[in-house]
């Protein structure tokens, strides 16, 4: 049975998900049996409508009652703000007040004139450990030569990629601001290109199928990983799984503008062994990040 996530958000499994996810580590709200990393959430809110429980306090009380113990978090500012310093200074500052939890990844944007010294304040002044891109909002391809050039500084500094190819479902888009998805078909070769470089692509895809290519591609390198936020049935995560390798998919919810809860039921419905669903849960993620 195919179940999309509308469906399952708004239908009658939704009812029963709290019992279904006691089987998933801390869940239930107690301790969690091992580290639990979501690698995909915002802060702090999202322009074009409200979204319950958005404000930053509100977001690390709803994950730390779910059992996560890190969250590395990127900035919808950093997405539609211009002066991308004091949307990363702002960033940082909330990150600060959940230390241990909530994990900065600034925004850089290569269309801009000083984007390598917003590089540099990300590294040197806000400490942080990875930057987030969004090439769709931020009107590039991942095969503009400023995009490759932009990959090489970070690998440079040893920061972890982050690559949003997607923010916001094309029929909710305000009619003046209609953003594709990114084309992620030059990552492999950019991965060849930029020796050390280290991916997460989020939101990449909605359907295994269609990006089997790419995945294959993938598999060859060590350093890419997939989140499955975007993935629209709960059969998806196994066949991300089969297609690309458990040492490249890592969780990630897209909270708040994603229910916690759907990417909780499509991981377990994946019917992940024991160390599958460790490596998703955390040491996927763990060895991304301790490898720069």
């Amino acid at each position: 049975m195919t179940i999309q996530r509308r469906s399952f958000v708004t239908g009658p499994l939704a009812g029963a998900v709290s019992a279904g996810l006691a089987r998933v580590p801390g869940a239930s709200g107690a301790a969690p049996a091992a580290p639990w990393i979501d690698t995909h959430v915002y802060l702090p809110r999202w322009p074009f409508r409200t979204i319950a429980g958005a404000e930053t306090g509100q977001l690390a009380a709803r994950l730390r009652a779910r059992g996560v113990t890190q969250a590395w978090a990127g900035s919808f500012d950093a997405v539609f703000h211009k002066d991308l310093t004091a949307a990363n200074a702002r960033l940082a500052a909330e990150c600060a007040q959940h230390p241990g939890l909530l994990v900065p990844f600034g925004g850089v944007n290569p269309m801009l004139p000083d984007w390598e010294e917003e590089l540099r304040r990300c590294d040197e002044r806000f400490h942080m450990r990875g930057i987030r891109l969004h090439p769709g909002y931020h009107n590039y391809t991942l095969a503009h030569p400023d995009a490759a050039r932009l990959l090489r500084a970070a690998a440079r500094r040893g920061l972890l990629v982050q690559i949003s190819a997607w923010l916001e479902d094309e029929r909710h888009q305000n009619p003046l601001m209609q953003v594709p998805a990114v084309n992620l078909a030059p990552l492999p070769s950019l991965m060849e290109q930029v020796p050390g470089l280290r991916v997460v692509v989020l939101n990449g895809f909605q359907g295994v199928p269609a990006m089997r290519k790419l995945l294959a591609a993938c598999r060859n390198f060590p350093h890419v990983a997939f989140d499955f936020t975007r993935l629209d049935s709960l059969a998806e995560v196994r066949a991300l799984v089969n297609a690309v390798g458990i040492e490249h998919v890592v969780f990630g919810s897209y909270a708040p503008m994603f229910y916690f809860s759907a990417s909780e039921l499509k991981m377990r419905e994946a019917g992940c062994t024991q160390e599958e669903r460790r490596a998703m849960l955390a040491a996927n993620a763990q060895r991304l990040l301790a490898a720069g």
